[in-house]
Formats: C-alpha cells, sequence, structure tokens
C-alpha cells in the first residue's frame, strides 16, 4: 500500500532547502547594438521576468537534492542543468536567459554563469516546484 504524499509539505521542504539562491530571468526583447568605436555588439536588451528564489542544479546537485528529500523525484535529462522555482513563479519561455545573482553556499560555482531555457517548464499534474532545463551558454570563468 502506497501512503499519499503531502504535496503542500513537500513545497514547503523544497522551497526552505533547496531553493536558497537567487536567480533573475530575463526575457530578450530585441538584437543588441554594435558599438562603432570598438566594433564589438553591445548586450542584449531584456526586460526580467522574475527575480527571487530558485536553484541551479547540475546533474551532481539533483542527486544531492534526492539525498536531502530521502527520494528521487527528478528524472534523468539530456540537459545537464535545470532551474527549480516556485510554482508562483512565472513560467520561463524558450530561450529566457537565467543567472544566479546570489546564491546562499560559500563555495558556489554558479554565480556569474549564465544559462538559456531550453524548453518552457516542464508540466505535471502534480507539481511541488518549477523545473525548467537549461543549457549553459556562459562558461566557467
Amino acid at each position: 500500500m502506497t501512503t499519499p504524499i503531502d504535496k503542500e509539505a513537500e513545497r514547503q521542504r523544497l522551497e526552505s532547502e533547496v531553493l536558497v539562491d537567487t536567480v533573475r530571468i530575463t526575457r530578450p526583447t530585441g538584437t543588441p547594438v554594435l558599438d562603432a568605436d570598438t566594433g564589438l555588439l553591445g548586450p542584449v536588451p531584456a526586460t526580467t521576468v522574475y527575480e527571487g528564489t530558485g536553484a541551479v542544479l547540475s546533474g551532481h546537485g539533483q542527486v544531492t537534492a534526492q539525498h536531502v528529500l530521502g527520494r528521487e523525484w527528478l528524472d534523468d535529462t539530456v540537459s545537464w542543468y535545470r532551474l527549480l522555482t516556485p510554482i508562483s513563479a512565472p513560467v520561463p519561455a524558450r530561450y529566457d536567459r537565467v543567472e544566479v545573482i546570489a546564491a546562499a553556499g560559500q563555495h558556489a560555482a554558479t554565480t556569474g554563469r549564465t544559462w538559456q531555457v531550453l524548453d518552457p517548464s516542464e508540466a505535471s499534474t502534480v507539481e511541488i516546484v518549477r523545473v525548467t532545463r537549461l543549457d549553459e551558454i556562459t562558461p566557467p570563468g
């Protein structure tokens, strides 16, 4: 016999124990402008879609989260990274940009890196946290 999951308790636990970083999701709104003096393109104009709690997890981070929760809750993916945000956060769109602007862990290597949303958030009839697949576009420096 299976025991039903307490979705609200699991959501609160995930938000308090895993979604401890501050993430920013921006949406490109135009094309970069060429700087005639340097010959370089400027930044891509963008608008902020969400800034708040979240986490960017690599495949290793997903295993760690599973250990904290005591169960497997994310399947394998072709994408090495996933963005986790509260269900109350807006759904990221394909090509949105994701940055970790403040990491809770003192050894976090995510700050200063940028990811692109591969697909809209994964959908499920039972959602505890929003899960979005990412592709890194700014390698670690």
